[in-house]
């Protein structure tokens, strides 16, 4: 954004080094790494030379390329190797973000995804994952239109959407692409006059409407002038106890803080938002027996930690800081449901942070003591 903006360009030698300046600049102000989000603009734009280059820059102050793959669907295998290249040819250790196989169609590959990463990481790469723990992703719905109606940001998206021409067209190569309207649930709107399509599906909005779905969507977005949120139905419970089980996998909500109170409450989320956590150890450790208790404790702390070299946190370790949540195994459990969205999980009773209790007997003690976490090359890359 700092060089290139939401344009389709390649960098020019100058921008590039300008940009991998930008990188070393983060990583000695204390971030993690570079992160791309490749199914979205203008990330999309980025070819993987230039990626190569920034992870490079990373790599050198300790840091880790961390990405939302160019695809999850038709072109998984495809995008993973993309990462791999990235990590072998950056020396930079690399992370899949949410790594998933959507789409009925393409859920045979998340097996072959999981092998590419086995072969990689036997090769000496430093290859993990993330993952969270449901079979549905949420976005905005604008992510499903052509990548040129996209182009240039939300206002130039705004302005092709209001020409009708231009609206056409894209309806007519969204369904080329034979999407699941069915699976595409939105979950709500800043223009209060679209409320009552809120919690609905995709197809449905468009029978209330009287109009394709593919116009449904271009519409919603135009009128409510927002990406327009919305959950997608899309992948399969077997990939998801594939990815739980493996010793690389660690877990994320991807979901945006929220608490069960207006205004939050004024339309649905995604359930993960309050249950991802809960449900990996209510449902996938004591009901599946998937994985040990330990083993889960170790995939929601140390490897995470470990993962992005945060030092000092991750362990109940002496000298480490005291992050400690205490829970019952017996009864921890997610309760947010896709129709019943924000609930609170059960069976955690206790947190500290840094040391001081934020949370005693399920209730909030109302101390803040959070410090910034600040990445391995903190002070040592300009």
């Amino acid at each position: 954004m700092h060089e290139l903006g939401r344009n389709n360009v390649d960098p020019t030698p100058e921008q590039l080094g300008r940009m991998r300046a930008l990188v070393r600049q983060a990583m000695d102000e204390g971030a993690m790494g570079v992160g791309s989000s490749l199914v979205y603009v203008p990330a999309a734009y980025a070819g993987t030379d230039e990626l190569v280059a920034l992870a490079s820059e990373a790599g050198r102050c300790g840091g880790m390329y961390i990405s939302h793959i160019r695809s999850e669907s038709s072109r998984l295998i495809e995008a993973i190797d993309e990462l791999i290249d990235i990590s072998r040819r950056s020396g930079a250790r690399a992370e899949v973000y949410h790594l998933k196989a959507t789409g009925q169609s393409n859920w045979p590959k998340m097996r072959a995804a999981i092998a590419r990463i086995e072969r990689a990481r036997a090769a000496g790469l430093q290859i993990t994952a993330d993952m969270y723990l449901y079979t549905a992703s949420a976005t905005g719905l604008d992510s499903k239109l052509p990548v040129w109606i996209r182009e240039g940001g939300h206002a130039a998206m705004m302005e092709r959407l209001k020409q009708p021409r231009l609206r056409a067209r894209a309806a007519a190569e969204m369904r080329a692409r034979r999407r699941g309207w069915s699976i595409m649930q939105v979950t709500g709107f800043k223009n209060p006059a679209l409320d009552i399509f809120a919690g609905k599906r995709l197809s449905e909005i468009a029978r209330m409407r009287g109009t394709s779905p593919e116009t449904a969507a271009l519409e919603l977005i135009l009128e409510d002038d927002s990406p327009v949120g919305t959950i997608f139905h899309l992948m399969s419970e077997d990939n998801v106890r594939q990815g739980v089980v493996q010793p690389w996998m660690s877990f994320g909500s991807d979901a945006a803080a929220v608490s069960a109170e207006p205004p939050y409450t004024d339309s649905p989320t995604h359930p993960r938002a309050y249950g991802n956590f809960a449900r990996l150890l209510g449902r996938y450790v004591r009901e599946e027996k998937l994985l040990s208790l330990a083993e889960a404790v170790r995939k929601l702390t140390s490897l995470p930690a470990a993962n992005l070299r945060i030092a000092d946190r991750g362990q109940l370790k002496s000298g480490f800081f005291a992050d400690i949540a205490i829970f019952d195994p017996k009864t921890i459990a997610d309760r947010a449901t896709f129709e019943d969205s924000h609930q609170y999980a059960v069976g955690m009773r206790h947190v500290l942070v840094n040391g001081v209790p934020v949370l005693r007997n399920g209730e909030h003690t109302g101390d803040k003591p959070g410090r910034v976490v600040r990445g391995p090359g903190w002070q040592r890359c300009k």
